[in-house]
């Protein structure tokens, strides 16, 4: 089954995954709220994250780096300087494009203009590759075969930024039936700029971060010297990071706030290449881990002309969305290029020196640096089934049960003889270590296909036989079987299915 994204917008605001902010006054636009059910889930993944990546590791310590910073932080790391899009307006319908993510399709119809000469359409459309921008110019382009006929060639596809000034004024824009609206490309910073104090004043410019990566740079010194770290280590970091994209689009993938999972990790020089490859092994088996387990999933290697100046390898953890494949996360050899870069600019020493073998020297770094939310957006992709049951089709989010939102459904058939309160008690008692939910409300059939749309992996029933052996009904969300419990191991049966391990009745 093909994911139409219109469908998973659609459940996560109609189960309270995802919200636009501010919808009750319209909204804005790269701006998204996360529901009861979506901040759970977003919540288990960094849980999951942090859990796998810092607190099962002896080698790695976490930070909680401010989000405003001193602004030279930010011209150390090359942000204040570079770290802009080529912008481009739209005259006609006053929208704002980025010019490296405007694909030209160059049609030529069968009718002919005064000179004889056939009719051309330079079509602009947006998109991270010429696949993503093709789809809403294919739509535009049929309108007009209806008036200039059928080409009979594909159209020649050529990225904005190289067709040549001259011609620019060909381009309809992405928006627009008009030719010429277009202005030309100018830089355009992606940072957030904010004011420290009391005064508005080129003084107290500051920034809102827009990566979480620089805020361990700067720490480097003081968890050196107060965590009694030894290289290899590594310094990981989950919070809030903001740019202010030119076009945010994809529901949450491309968004102006953002969540980052990220480490720097911090070897010395001739390990790096090992370790380069061992975080780029073992961040993709992760995902895999966590269920993104269909051919979606690819681990992709930069080419040389992709990377950074100071980059020696980059791989990306890409996943096939509906609108696209698209980065989750990316694993870089940063070599030495940060410390150095803040060491210049601070005039403080970053170097490492190893104790043991009486050296001196600046760490290289290996950066595996993942979006929570983008993270959230594929699991949600890769969980949406719809299938039959009983001969009814039904929506599923087949989560793994560790970032399952709710671990378990507890109901009573009926509400009478006694099952509420029994349900409620087996309710009580589960709530003390998961997250569950209670409900009695609706046929029992109803209230299955409730917590199947809500991705919960098991749902316990307190029906009749409860009263005559003291056994209650398990439901598992992804086969529909059923099978018998002990009440008082109800408990203890939950939590050795979220594990992972055998439960008697449920193989």
């Amino acid at each position: 089954m093909e994911l139409e994204m219109d469908k998973l917008v659609s459940l996560c605001k109609r189960r309270g995954f995802i919200f636009p902010s501010s919808e009750v006054y319209g909204g804005i636009n790269g701006f998204w709220d996360y529901g009861p059910l979506g901040v759970e889930l977003k919540r288990n993944i960094k849980d999951a994250w942090w859990r796998d990546n810092v607190q099962m590791r002896d080698d790695m310590v976490g930070l909680d780096c401010s989000i405003i910073m001193n602004p030279r932080v930010w011209e150390a790391s090359g942000h204040v300087g570079g770290f802009s899009d080529p912008m481009v307006d739209c005259r006609a319908t006053k929208e704002r494009y980025r010019a490296d993510q405007m694909y030209v399709f160059a049609y030529v119809f069968p009718a002919t203009n005064s000179k004889g000469e056939p009719t051309e359409a330079w079509l602009a459309g947006l998109g991270g590759s010429p696949e993503e921008a093709a789809e809403p110019v294919e739509k535009r382009a049929a309108k007009l075969a209806k008036k200039f006929g059928k080409p009979a060639d594909p159209p020649v596809v050529t990225p904005y930024l190289q067709i040549a000034a001259d011609d620019r004024i060909k381009v309809v824009g992405p928006s627009t039936d008009e030719t010429g609206t277009l202005t030309e490309p100018r830089s355009f910073n992606l940072m957030f700029k904010t004011f420290v104090g009391a005064l508005e004043s080129e003084s107290n410019v500051a920034y809102l971060r827009p990566e979480t990566a620089q805020g361990i740079f700067a720490n480097f010194k003081n968890v050196v010297d107060t965590a009694r770290v030894k290289l290899p280590f590594g310094i990981a970091q989950v919070g809030k990071s903001f740019r202010n994209e030119i076009n945010p689009r994809n529901f949450t993938f491309r968004s102006r706030e953002f969540e980052q999972m990220e480490i720097e990790f911090f070897c010395r020089p001739e390990e790096a290449k090992d370790w380069y490859k061992y975080w780029r092994d073992l961040r993709f088996a992760w995902y895999t881990g966590l269920g993104l387990k269909s051919e979606k999933l690819r681990l992709r290697d930069h080419d040389p002309e992709e990377l950074a100046f100071y980059s020696t390898a980059t791989a990306d953890i890409e996943y096939a969305f509906p609108f696209g494949v698209s980065e989750l996360e990316g694993i870089a050899h940063r070599g030495a290029y940060d410390l150095t870069q803040h060491m210049k600019f601070s005039g403080k020493d970053l170097s490492y020196f190893d104790e043991e073998k009486k050296e001196r020297f600046t760490p290289h770094v290996i950066e595996p640096s993942a979006g929570a939310d983008r993270a959230t957006l594929a699991f949600l992709c890769e969980a949406y089934v719809e299938d039959e049951v009983a001969g009814e089709t039904r929506t599923v989010l087949k989560f793994h049960p560790r970032i399952a939102p709710v671990k378990a459904a507890v109901f009573p058939l009926v509400k009478r003889d006694g099952m509420p309160e029994k349900a409620e008690a087996i309710y009580r008692e589960l709530k003390r270590s998961q997250n569950v939910y209670y409900d009695e409300k609706g046929a029992i059939g109803r209230r299955y296909r409730r917590q199947d749309e809500a991705g919960t992996p098991f749902c316990i029933t307190i029906d009749s036989q409860t009263a005559t052996d003291d056994t209650v009904t398990f439901r598992d969300r992804d086969s529909c079987r059923q099978w018998r419990v002990p009440a008082a191991g109800a408990v203890q049966a939950l939590r050795d299915l979220l594990d992972g391990k055998a439960v008697p009745g449920a193989e």
